[in-house]
């Protein structure tokens, strides 16, 4: 994935990467273009509103530059994100946030004090293997934690496939990624050993926050 990371990291550091869209084509067909202007803006009204009820301590997985890091700053509360670019996180840092380059699938931070894991924009598609991803994440969190999750639209079938970065006369590599649509969120859930304990829509966006079956409420 090394070049889609540097594909990535020069559209980051060139502020959006000006003339034409950095896209991200799906080997089933589409592409769209990457929203870096979002990712590099502050936190939106949905993101705001998402973050309003967030404890902490918070592990901000694939933080990109940190926009959701620097919105809990302002709130005092503690997070830390962690991102495989490594422009990405000087720009999360350079924001006043603190963020590591790693990978998820590593040893992270903190052992299993993680009160909430943010899994947004479309992060939850990391490895193209949604269960073992949130599987991980579980491993994370504190006995009552939560894991927050940003999805595709209803409309979009759940299912992993192959992506790549193209933009700035560049072609990335292939990489592994996923895509859950909402009304498939219990299932993948429950293939972690998660459960969904809230789902909903706000500002054409789709969340649902999961915990651990022995969290209060589980069963």
């Amino acid at each position: 994935m090394s070049s889609a990371l540097r594909l990535y990291g020069e559209a980051l550091l060139a502020g959006g990467g000006g003339g034409a869209p950095l896209l991200v084509r799906m080997s089933d067909g589409p592409s769209v273009p990457l929203s870096l202007g979002r990712y590099l803006g502050p936190a939106d009204r949905a993101d705001r509103e998402l973050l309003d009820h967030v404890a902490g301590p918070v592990l901000d997985v694939g933080c990109g530059p940190g926009r959701h890091l620097h919105a809990l700053a302002a709130r005092g509360i503690f997070a830390l994100g962690v991102d495989l670019s490594p422009a990405a996180v000087e720009l999360a840092v350079g924001r006043g946030g603190r963020a590591i380059v790693g990978d998820v699938f590593d040893e992270l931070p903190g052992g299993r004090a993680w009160r909430t894991v943010l899994l947004l924009d479309g992060n939850i598609g990391i490895g193209g293997a949604p269960a073992r991803l949130l599987s991980r994440l579980a491993d994370v969190l504190e006995p009552d934690g939560e894991i927050l999750v940003e999805l595709d639209a209803p409309e979009v079938a759940t299912r992993r496939l192959e992506a790549r970065l193209e933009g700035r006369g560049q072609v990335s590599a292939w990489f592994p990624w996923a895509r859950v649509g909402a009304p498939q969120i219990g299932a993948v859930a429950d293939a972690a050993a998660l459960r969904v304990a809230d789902a909903w829509s706000a500002h054409r966006r789709w969340f649902a926050r999961l915990a651990p079956h022995s969290a209060g409420g589980g069963g």
